[in-house]
This record gives C-alpha cells, sequence and structure tokens, in this order.
C-alpha cells in the first residue's frame, strides 16, 4: 500500500493507493452501506483496511498520541477486532488478543484470558460514550468468562472508562484485570481494586511521594 503524505508534514498521511487510484483519508473510513451501524467484526480486506487507516494513520499521526506512549502497532490479519459505525462513517475501534493466542510472534507463550488490547475513538467522536459502549461490548461478548483483561499499560482517559463502567455495572468489578502477557495470576491486577487504593489518602500520597 502506498501512502501520500504532506510535503510540510511527512508525518501526515494525505491519501492511500489502493485499486489504482489515490483515496482520501476521510474517504477510505467511510461507506454508504446503511447497514453498517453500530459494533462490527472486522472480516473483509477492505474492513482491515479500513482499521489500519483507524490506527495507524489517524490515531497514530494526526492525533499525536505517540507522544504520550499509546502509539499502536498495525494490527496482524488474524487480529479479532470491532469497528465502530456511526452515520456512515468508522469512528472508533476495540481490538481483542483471545485466550490461547500467541502473545508476539518470537514466542510460544499464549494468552490465558481475552484481553482488550486496543480501543480507540477519534477525538471529535469523544465525550459521547463510544469507550463505554466498546468495553460493555467487550464484556458482553465473554460472559461466560470470569475473568477478562484489558492490557497494561492502562491510559489515564482509559481508566476514567473503566470508573464509569465498573460503577454502572458492579457486577463486572471482579472480572476484570489490567494485565500483562501472557496474563498469569502474577501478571494481573484488579482495576476496581487498583482505582480503590488509588482514590484513598493513603494510595494518593504512596502514588505522588
Amino acid at each position: 500500500m502506498l501512502l501520500l503524505t504532506d510535503p510540510q508534514d511527512k508525518e501526515t498521511v494525505l491519501a492511500l493507493y489502493m485499486n489504482q487510484r489515490w483515496w482520501p483519508v476521510e474517504d477510505v473510513i467511510k461507506t454508504a452501506d446503511p447497514s453498517r451501524d453500530g459494533l462490527i467484526s472486522v472480516q473483509t480486506f477492505g474492513e482491515r483496511i479500513v482499521l489500519f487507516v483507524l490506527n495507524y494513520i489517524i490515531f497514530g499521526m494526526p492525533e499525536g498520541n505517540s507522544a504520550n506512549g499509546a502509539f499502536f502497532l498495525p494490527h496482524s490479519a488474524t487480529e479479532c477486532a470491532k469497528i465502530l459505525w456511526r452515520n456512515g462513517e468508522a469512528v472508533a475501534f476495540y481490538s481483542v488478543k483471545m485466550k490461547g493466542s500467541l502473545c508476539d510472534g518470537t514466542t510460544s507463550h499464549c494468552y490465558l484470558l481475552p484481553v482488550l488490547d486496543t480501543i480507540f475513538v477519534q477525538r471529535k467522536y469523544r465525550r459521547g460514550g463510544l469507550g463505554m459502549k466498546m468495553l460493555r461490548d467487550f464484556c458482553q461478548s465473554f460472559k461466560t468468562k470470569d475473568a477478562l483483561g484489558i492490557s497494561c499499560p492502562i491510559s489515564a482517559a482509559m481508566y476514567q472508562v473503566c470508573l464509569k463502567y465498573l460503577q454502572t455495572y458492579p457486577e463486572e468489578q471482579k472480572r476484570l484485570w489490567e494485565v500483562e502477557a501472557p496474563g498469569d495470576w502474577s501478571q494481573r491486577v484488579n482495576i476496581w481494586l487498583k482505582i480503590q487504593m488509588e482514590s484513598s489518602p493513603s494510595g494518593r500520597r504512596g502514588i505522588h511521594s
């Protein structure tokens, strides 16, 4: 895939070359298909392209999140992901490392539980509850699992999403863990417990000391 970048800013991608023509980035993430609404699993090659644009181009470059240490690498062809469509546009996505999938290409270790690996909402669509909507969808997709993970480190914004979610659905407080791969018990921290500890007076003193 060829990328056309801004001559004045090499980190800004203006267009992608596909099917023998150039496509503006904003056109790649749009659809005229009215059935594309809400969260839809990524299955086709075209949906993989949309995922790549959301993850690597819109998130990684123009919105400048790499400076905050939250840069995401392009997803593999087998990565499980869902794109959130709204009014004909792909506005957000999340991806999951499935239990039993390899942690990376250099080890034989496999994930021991489903893990919410990446989650992103375009800046103009933030503060609208989409992060919580995707977290709810992730948890509902694995109703029978006793433990679910979110990849470490969790950003401050995502902690706020988790706090609101766990206050709204207290039955999930024992299920959600911040995990390092592959996610055995020594690599898990209960998110609700961590939030409670860090919000206590002694926890705040420990953080800022």
